[in-house]
């Protein structure tokens, strides 16, 4: 008979997930994860498999509530400018903040991991058409309802706002002068003229 498992395994898979969003899947240890985690190795192998098996995982878990959080995000408002606006000014809100951005658990794992790793190369890519298609789906939305130009290819300008977005992020890591990011927000709006 199996033993039930004395710990919650989403909390532990979320507490990873943490881990490797900090530190990145090649400087995160074992000792790393079972501290964080709270259990132990043993746990960790019967539960999620390996390190990149857990890794994965947690990376999977991720960008399911990335891509629900920015869908969610862009639908605040009643404007589709306004709430693309909104959604890159918090990105750059979050940047200043207080505590230090670890980023993007999915960008930090397209730099780190898919240059030589296929599996992580496709689901990074994987998650990035999920945000082409929220985006495409908002920019949609904008010139059904007359806000946007129907001259406006929501294709390209979504895959657009897309490489925008993993730029911003990487750059935000660096803290640079909040006018030079804000320019280049508002220099991307603009293509929604």
């Amino acid at each position: 008979m199996v033993r039930p498992r004395e710990f919650d395994e989403e909390q532990a898979l979320d507490a990873a997930m943490q881990v490797f969003w900090e530190k990145g899947y090649e400087a995160t240890s074992l000792s790393d994860l079972t501290s964080r985690m709270g259990i132990q190795k043993p746990s960790i192998y019967s539960a999620f498999g390996d390190k990149k098996t857990l890794f994965e995982t947690a990376l999977r878990k991720y960008t399911q509530l990335h891509a629900s959080s920015v869908r969610s995000k862009l639908q605040n408002k009643s404007s589709v400018k306004e709430d693309i606006r909104a959604f890159f000014e918090g990105l750059i809100d979050e940047g200043y903040g207080a505590e230090s951005s670890s980023g993007c658990f999915c960008i930090n794992t397209m730099v780190e991991l898919a240059p030589h790793d296929e599996k992580f190369e496709v689901l990074t890519r994987e998650h990035q058409m999920y945000l082409t298609v929220i985006f495409q789906e908002t920019i949609e939305r904008g010139v059904r309802s007359g806000e946007l130009a129907v001259t406006l290819n929501p294709k390209a300008l979504a895959q657009t706002l897309v490489v925008f977005l993993i730029g911003l992020t990487v750059i935000m890591k660096a803290r640079p002068d909040r006018l030079f990011v804000q320019n280049s927000v508002e220099s991307v709006l603009a293509l929604l003229n």
